[in-house]
């Protein structure tokens, strides 16, 4: 009996990739596609290269990898041939927020006009040159308005001392937070500069996790992941 592996490859959300000996990509499934929004071949190529075993066959190791929000524990290489060699990476395990939320109280909100409300109150104290880019067509969802305007502000105030600003607001396509048993889908509102200060830190967490709106603070960066509730 004949049976085709391919489909389950492609539902795997451990992303996967097939590389010949020159680096060229042979197959990758559906979270390989994504993740390559944020990480060049070469360098996974690269990684599998180093981390392959010294003969033929398949080698697991532990080690942490972070490209944006996507963060791996660990990595299996293996080549049967001189001509193929194949990497996949293993999803290390969000941690579910011990908070609760109740989506019943907040707010039908356009998050584009509350992000440009805040900018404008952050404008008039602070003469940084900024540039916005968002999608207008995102549609109106439900928030907690006095909250996140709280974390836009905080996480606004980072960047007071930058020469200039740059600030986007995007679907992460492919990518969700379970909440009240339910998918919801992540917008990612980044915030970038030259540097920022860091000293509000612990409150822009607390903020962030009492919406469930997953904080990522870089060192020229600040990164919101705010679900989608409906």
């Amino acid at each position: 009996m004949d049976i085709n592996f391919e489909a389950f490859v492609e539902w795997d959300n451990s992303p996967f990739i097939l590389f010949n000996n020159n680096g060229k990509i042979l197959y990758l499934n559906n979270a390989a596609e994504i993740l390559f929004g944020y990480v060049s071949k070469k360098e996974l190529y690269d990684i599998a290269v180093f981390y392959a075993p010294q003969s033929f066959g398949y080698k697991t190791t532990t080690l942490n990898l972070n490209y944006d929000s996507f963060l791996f524990h660990a990595i299996t290489v293996g080549y049967e041939n001189e001509e193929q060699i194949s990497i996949r990476l293993y999803n290390t395990p969000q941690i579910r927020p011990t908070n609760t939320i109740q989506t019943d109280t907040f707010s039908m909100t356009d998050i584009n006009i509350l992000l440009e409300a805040n900018i404008a109150l952050f404008k008039t104290k602070n003469a940084n040159p900024l540039r916005l880019l968002t999608d207008q067509d995102l549609p109106p969802f439900k928030l907690d308005q006095n909250n996140v305007s709280k974390l836009l502000r905080k996480s606004l105030n980072a960047f007071r001392a930058s020469d200039s600003i740059d600030i986007s607001l995007k679907l992460l396509i492919g990518q969700h937070i379970m909440i009240e048993n339910k998918k919801r889908p992540l917008l990612q509102l980044t915030i970038e500069a030259n540097g920022r200060y860091t000293d509000t830190d612990e409150e822009i967490r607390l903020l962030a996790s009492k919406s469930q709106i997953k904080a990522l603070l870089k060192e020229h960066a600040i990164k919101l992941e705010i679900p989608i509730i409906t």
